[in-house]
């Protein structure tokens, strides 16, 4: 038996929740996104992926700026939804929208609760050296991450994986939880385990400052750094007035004034130890391994690349 449902969401991430729910027979009524935002070179408005998606189905979008208002309130009520499923959606639900759903409102947040609560736990769990993350199923109130835990999958992660892959890998795992959640709902042995007091953190927002490198950290944080945020915000370094973008690297034996190149081969002297640069990127050009862009952007041995604080 299916279940009514108001799908929540924006970005990639949330597509292929939203897909699992269809492939498990369940009937969306309305799915609500961010409203479409500028993007590409003309800055024409382009609809959020969700969106996108969503429409492709034939399921009716709802794009709303925020849901403050009596009117959205009454139209999201009005929906009948026997729950609703958020997923990345970007907007504060009120008590009358959480409240709404006869079964209430299901969120699937990538990070094991209550670790990284807040808006960027993929990132932040790299860049922090853990060693395992995850998806957890809670049932929203009004706090920031801080609802009653209903499902939860660990994830490990390794020396190679990266923002990117960590994103696809648990929106892949909550996709199959959430289908999971509600089939116990539906069964009646959906059970919620409130969140522990102890071992809470916080996952900021992330902006494009963060990616720039600062030598004067240990080589291993600015390796963390460069997996964690690809492929967004990038981290980087200015050399020449320009950004150079830093795809690859790893640590190294070296020891030298930060920011100091300690050999032709891109070794970069950190904190602690060294960090090689292995692929690059110049603005507008092609990523290229570090040989190759030595070839057409010489960067020698004793240069000090701009420390973070120019």
């Amino acid at each position: 038996m299916s279940l009514r449902l108001v799908f929540m969401g924006t970005p990639d991430f949330s597509v292929s929740i939203l897909a699992a729910l269809l492939a498990a027979g369940h009937e969306i009524r309305a799915v609500y996104s961010q409203p479409p935002r500028p993007a590409g070179r003309g800055h024409k408005e382009q609809p959020s992926p969700v969106h996108a998606f969503a429409a492709a189905q034939g399921l009716p979008v709802f794009t709303p700026r925020s849901l403050k208002a009596a009117e959205e309130q009454a139209a999201f009520a009005a929906l009948g939804a026997d729950a609703a499923v958020v997923a990345a959606y970007g907007l504060i639900l009120p008590p009358a929208v959480l409240e709404a759903p006869r079964h209430g409102c299901f969120n699937v947040h990538a990070s094991l609760l209550p670790r990284w609560r807040g808006a960027a736990p993929i990132q932040r769990a790299i860049a922090a050296g853990d060693a395992v993350s995850g998806v957890t199923i809670m049932r929203m109130d009004q706090g920031l991450d801080t609802g009653a835990m209903l499902l939860k999958g660990e994830t490990p992660i390794t020396a190679e994986t990266t923002g990117q892959s960590l994103h696809d890998a648990l929106a892949a795992q909550g996709a199959a939880l959430m289908v999971e959640a509600l089939a116990r709902l539906q069964a009646g042995s959906l059970t919620a385990t409130p969140q522990p007091a102890d071992g809470v953190t916080y996952a900021a927002k992330l902006s494009k400052d963060e990616g720039r490198l600062d030598w004067s950290r240990p080589a291993v944080e600015l390796e963390r750094q460069a997996r964690a945020f690809t492929p967004w915000p990038g981290v980087w370094f200015l050399h020449g007035g320009e950004r150079i973008k830093v795809l690859r690297a790893e640590v190294t034996a070296g020891r030298g004034a930060p920011g100091t190149l300690l050999d032709d081969a891109l070794t970069v002297a950190c904190g602690e130890g060294a960090l090689r640069l292995l692929v690059l990127q110049r603005a507008g050009k092609s990523a290229l391994a570090a040989g190759d862009f030595l070839r057409g952007h010489p960067l020698p041995k004793g240069l000090v690349l701009c420390p973070a604080t120019n």
